[in-house]
């Protein structure tokens, strides 16, 4: 079986990953990550304290090569969530960098302090260990808990190796690329997608610690050619490119502009194609089946999809109608199950062995993917239609007198739901008549999705990732 980092067992001298200014190359990662792999081989499990430090990276791919599986950590998390978190994963050791400081629900667990430098100058570096079989668990990434306590997502090797050479083939992703993102290191789009992509393709990642629009600015200037980011940062972009000039040639001048996590709005994708004659790209996956869909990088950006399924990528549409139907999927992508939670593992998959992802999408004629929402939260099912909040949103989007928007389904006796928008307006001392908006969507979509109310907010609930939290909305 061929590694999972080729670039690292070569202890190749280019640079690997840079946090600011500490920058390690494969050769120093892999004596780092090598001595490390030796402290822990026998563990069980590992967590790591996964902050946004070349630590983490040390952590992770230690972990990683010495087959064992890691539990990433957000440090954000709550007390209680995290206590569950630690109780059901039950790691053997928590790593973490030596300046950190960890909460009580860590504090009954040995703790290593990694290290992000090779070995003292002298030393020989300790060689880094056969990897483990593609099957066994490499990961295990905790859910968000939107339907009760976070579970842990198995993922082995395989699934990793598949996700990352399927986007490889897709976004043309190579040795020569330089990531740069700004995202946390919990989770599949920041971890996998954002740090160990780059270590399997052989280029390099420069993480920015925290985003900031100045900070893609220097690194898209500066030889990054790929960015990486979720629709609040290129919400962020959009909103500056077209007075910042230094940020809207950085832009056009990178070779991808990857968006995901949740659908990038309509306006924000027209803004900053305006501002750099370049579009934003989006792609589909969630924590149990890794990627599903991308958009290619020769293909052109199509607002509003999400592309097409992945090679190796099964995807189907059950219980359709209306055109709409839930997403439901197979492929060495998927993840083996949730962890300590066979009957939650059984619940998520059909009898004939498809994921039930949740999502509810169409797919236009030539295969390209447009979500509608969550089963549960985005599909409204209102007079006899079925109705999807996204384009709801991204027609309330359209209207200059809304900043931000998200659209929710509320019971109603008469209609069965009738549509509820939530919005930002752009002016709070003066914001758009509720019947302004309202003809506004019937204008643009068609009478029916209209909204039968208009709540407005000063900001809209939201996760760490951007993506807006519906279930707290209400009146």
């Amino acid at each position: 079986m061929s590694p999972l980092f080729p670039s690292l067992y070569a202890a190749e001298p280019r640079e690997a990953i840079r946090f600011g200014r500490h920058a390690l190359t494969y050769a120093e990662l892999a004596a780092a990550a090598g001595s490390l792999a030796q402290r822990i081989a026998d563990a069980g499990r590992v967590a790591v304290w996964a902050t946004p430090t070349p630590q983490t990276v040390v952590g992770v791919v230690a972990a990683l090569v010495a087959g064992v599986p890691v539990v990433p950590l957000n440090p954000k998390t709550g007390e209680r969530e995290l206590t569950h978190i630690v109780r059901d994963s039950e790691p053997a050791v928590v790593l973490a960098a030596a300046d950190d400081q960890l909460p009580p629900a860590l504090h009954g667990l040995p703790r290593i302090d990694v290290a992000a430098d090779a070995p003292t100058t002298g030393t020989a570096a300790p060689a880094l260990p056969p990897e483990p079989d593609d099957e066994s668990a490499a990961l295990i990434v905790y859910t968000s808990g939107t339907t009760g306590p976070p579970k842990g997502a198995v993922l082995p090797g395989r699934a990793i190796a598949a996700t990352l050479d399927a986007l490889r083939d897709a976004w043309e992703w190579s040795a020569d690329d330089v990531l740069v993102h700004g995202l946390p290191l919990f989770h599949v789009h920041g971890l996998i997608l954002g740090v160990l992509g780059p270590l399997r393709r052989g280029g390099s990642v420069r993480h920015l610690g925290r985003f900031s629009v100045e900070g893609v600015t220097r690194e898209l200037s500066t030889g990054a050619t790929l960015l990486f980011g979720v629709p609040t940062m290129y919400h962020r972009i959009a909103e500056a490119a077209s007075a910042d000039r230094e940020l809207a040639k950085a832009l056009a001048g990178a070779r991808l502009l990857v968006s995901g996590s949740a659908a990038l709005p309509a306006p924000d994708h027209r803004r900053i194609a305006r501002a750099t004659g370049r579009a934003v790209i989006e792609r589909y996956g969630m924590t149990e089946t890794l990627m599903l869909c991308a958009e290619r990088a020769d293909g052109g950006a199509r607002p509003g999809t999400v592309g097409a399924p992945l090679p190796g990528v099964e995807l189907r549409l059950a219980d359709e109608s209306d055109g709409i139907g839930e997403i439901q999927v197979r492929g060495p992508n998927l993840f083996t199950g949730y962890l300590n939670r066979p009957d939650a593992t059984a619940a998520a998959f059909t009898e004939d062995g498809w994921f039930r992802t949740g999502d509810m999408a169409s797919l236009d004629a030539d295969g390209q993917v447009r979500i509608v929402g969550r089963k549960a939260t985005d599909l409204i099912k209102s007079g006899g239609y079925k109705i999807g909040a996204g384009e709801i949103e991204n027609a309330l989007l359209d209207h200059p007198g809304v900043r931000e928007a998200a659209v929710t389904g509320e019971p109603d006796e008469d209609l069965g739901e009738r549509i509820v928008a939530w919005v930002v307006p752009t002016d709070p001392q003066s914001p758009p008549e509720e019947s302004e908006l309202t003809d506004h969507v019937a204008r643009e979509l068609a009478p029916h999705k209209r909204p039968r109310a208009v709540h407005f907010l000063a900001e809209l609930p939201r996760n760490e990732m951007g993506k807006i939290m519906k279930r707290a909305l209400h009146v």
